[in-house]
Parts: C-alpha cells; structure tokens; sequence
C-alpha cells in the first residue's frame, strides 16, 4: 500500500479548514441518470446552491458505474481529477492507495459522524483510520418487486421461497405473462445471481463463496444448485432482454409487460418518481432466504488545488451526511439513511422493512457487502465472477461446467 506521509494527511486537514471564505466550487461525477436517481442527486445540488455553492455537474450514465470509473481515471491520469466522485466499497481504498483521495476527517468529526454511522458501514468509509469518503444511503440488493394487479389477478402472494418463485412464474408463464423482466447487462446477471447464492446458501456460504472466495464453496454442490436457478430463472426473461437497462426493466413491471423484477431497491424510487403506490400499485419482499446484501453509495473527495475546491468539498461532506439531506434524498431514491438517528415516519412500507431486517441482520451476522455491486470484492476477482454467471446465463452451459470455470476464474483473479 502507499501510505500516505503524516505531512501529507495532515495538510489535507489543513487544507479544509482554511477555506471558509472561499465560494464554495464542486464538480461532481456519478452515474445517477435515471427518473428517480436523477431526481435524488438534484436535491444534494439544491443544497448546495443554497449553502452558497456552485455545482458542476458530471454524470456519465450506465447503471453499475463501470463507465464512470473510466472517465474518472481518464481525469486523474491527466491530473485533472473532479471535485468529488461517487464511489464506494473497495474501490475507495484503491484510489487512496494510489494517493489521490482528500482526507476529510475534520468534517467528519466536527459532525459526528462516528456516533451516527453503523460501525460496519462506516468502515468502508476509512482509509487508515481516517475519513476518506462520505456515505449517503443504504441500498438492500435482494428485493423482489412486483406489479400488484397482475399477483392479485392470477392468485399469487409474494414468493417466500424459490420454489415458490419458480412456481408463480409457471403459472404466470400460462397465462401469457412475462414472470421476470430483466435486463442482458453483466451487472444485472450478478444482481439476480448473488441475490440466488445468500437464498439457497445461506448467510455463511455467502460469506465463504462470495466475500473469502473459498474455493470449496465456489466448486460445492449448492453452487451447482444455484446455477440451476438461474438456469430456470433465464426461461422466465422475455427474447428482448438483451442489453436493457434496468430502468426499462422496472418500467415492464410498472406499466404491467412483466410480473416480477428482481432488483436493489433504486427500483422503488423509479416506482415513486412515477407516481406508483406501494401495497397498491406495487409491491416489495426480500428476495427468498435469509440475510440483507448491502451497498453504500458514497462519494470520495479527490487532492485538488484552490480554495474554492476545498471549501466545496467540506460543504459537500457536511450536506451529504446532514440529517436533512439524508431524509429527502432517500425518499426519492429508495434506499434508507445511513444515519440512525433520521426519523423513517415519512418513509414507506419497502423502507421499513429494509430498515428492520438491516438491525436484525446486523445482530446475527447475516448484513452482508453485495459482490455485484462493489462492495464485498476488489474489482478483478468480482469481474471473474460476474464474466462466468454471464457466460452461463447466455448460454447452454451446464451447471457443472459453470462451477468449475468459477473456481478456475477466481484462482486466476487473484
């Protein structure tokens, strides 16, 4: 790792302190360009402008961010890098080792965020013991949303179990229904994939397979069991899903083309940004098993030089983890406050569920980081993982050969 020297970490500090005269100055690059994402990051920029600020804004669309990682090491290679940048898990140690991250400890203390933040997410947030990004939600992986009036109509609850699942689908499937509206991305493959690995697995496995990449769960028997899930779950996408953006995806269950997503809970605020009612127009479970797949949306602070920079990046801190912030941002978006002490009396019935199960996994040990969405794994293993649920989901291959192409991968990934 590349430490960095206590003069450099200490200057940095400095460096946020200074500038409170400075009109703050921040250019922001994330990958939020959906309805109800879109949405979300407009209330942060609000803020911002109201707090003095000026805000360039730098989206870079594609829904799991690999097109914005690109840009970003364009800039930073140039020595140009953005004010502030979404990212989150691994992916923040990474560019702190490469020397490039502002610490933003003073913020972080001057707010305490220490007293607010559960320890577990909060430490993705650190590099070395210092601040070094700045969360904004909690995203739970493994839901399942459904259009109400096509369950209601054809007699089918919520599936609790994945032979429940497979079960509604065929019914479904009869009727002339499309059970799974999907979208042919690597990313989406790998949501639905680790959302199957913690329901036939368990927490455990998941733990072993996906986080430790222990080669024995990689190559077991309930791998292989999983493979043929998905297997059954790709005879339930309709021939169009090649390349489909998950937002179309979510719009196939909202205006009735399809019965089920299955999908982080973003998908909710796409329901709200259109207006739709949970328990009425749409509804919500966690994915069948046990557990909660998590994935923090964050932004990391880049060195920059002025003062004008450096003032936007403290204020930028400060709104992202504020209680206002986190409350009204997390209404559009779907997700939850990361803090836990904002209020959930506005929220909806998908929130609150999300917020219960979150503190009875966390007591249990079964809050986990979700692999697909960068949080458990640094990036070549979790490529490894994503390119063979991939290749299976788009082919013939057989469970068999999917587990050890797996096992193959990830030993050479590493």
């Amino acid at each position: 790792m590349k430490a960095r020297s206590v003069l450099a970490a200490s200057a940095a500090v400095t460096c946020l302190a200074l500038p409170a005269l400075a009109e703050p100055q921040a250019e922001v690059l994330h990958w939020w360009t959906s309805g109800g994402e879109a949405k979300s990051v407009a209330v942060l920029q609000e803020e911002f402008a109201e707090r003095g600020g000026t805000w360039t804004d730098m989206p870079v669309a594609g829904g799991g961010g690999d097109a914005a990682m690109t840009a970003l090491r364009a800039r930073v290679l140039s020595g140009n890098a953005p004010t502030a940048v979404q990212l989150k898990g691994p992916a923040i140690q990474e560019w702190y080792e490469e020397g490039v991250l502002a610490d933003i400890s003073e913020v972080a203390e001057a707010q305490g965020w220490a007293d607010v933040l559960p320890d577990q997410l909060a430490a993705h947030m650190k590099c070395d013991g210092s601040w070094c990004a700045a969360p904004v939600n909690v995203h739970r992986i493994n839901w399942i949303w459904g259009n109400k009036e096509i369950l209601d109509a054809n007699g089918i609850e919520m599936p609790t179990t994945w032979e429940e699942f497979n079960a509604a689908a065929e019914k479904l499937q009869a009727a002339g229904i499309t059970p799974l509206a999907h979208g042919g991305q690597a990313w989406q493959d790998a949501t639905v994939f680790e959302t199957v690995v913690l329901g036939l697995g368990g927490a455990e496995f998941f733990q072993s397979a996906l986080v430790d990449l222990d080669p024995e769960a990689l190559g077991s028997d309930t791998m292989k069991a999983v493979f043929d899930e998905m297997r059954t779950l790709r005879g339930y996408v309709d021939d169009n899903f090649s390349g489909r953006d998950w937002n179309l995806a979510t719009a196939m269950v909202m205006n009735g083309e399809a019965a089920f997503q299955i999908m982080g809970d973003w998908a909710k605020g796409e329901f709200l940004a259109a207006g739709k009612v949970p328990g009425e127009d749409f509804t919500c479970a966690p994915t069948p098993g046990e557990g909660f797949l998590y994935n923090v949306d964050s932004f990391a602070m880049f060195e920059v030089d002025g003062e004008d920079k450096q003032a936007g990046q403290a204020l930028l801190a400060e709104l992202i983890v504020g209680p206002s912030f986190q409350e009204t941002f997390n209404l559009n978006k779907g997700s939850i406050p990361v803090r836990s002490d904002v209020s959930l009396e506005a929220f909806d019935m998908c929130a609150h569920i999300s917020a219960e199960d979150m503190a009875a996994d966390s007591e249990n040990g079964s809050l986990l980081p979700s692999y697909a969405h960068g949080m458990a794994l640094r990036g070549e293993p979790a490529g490894a993982i994503t390119d063979v649920v991939t290749a299976h989901f788009n082919s013939e291959m057989s469970s068999d050969e999917a587990v050890e192409m797996l096992v193959n991968a990830v030993a050479a990934a590493q």
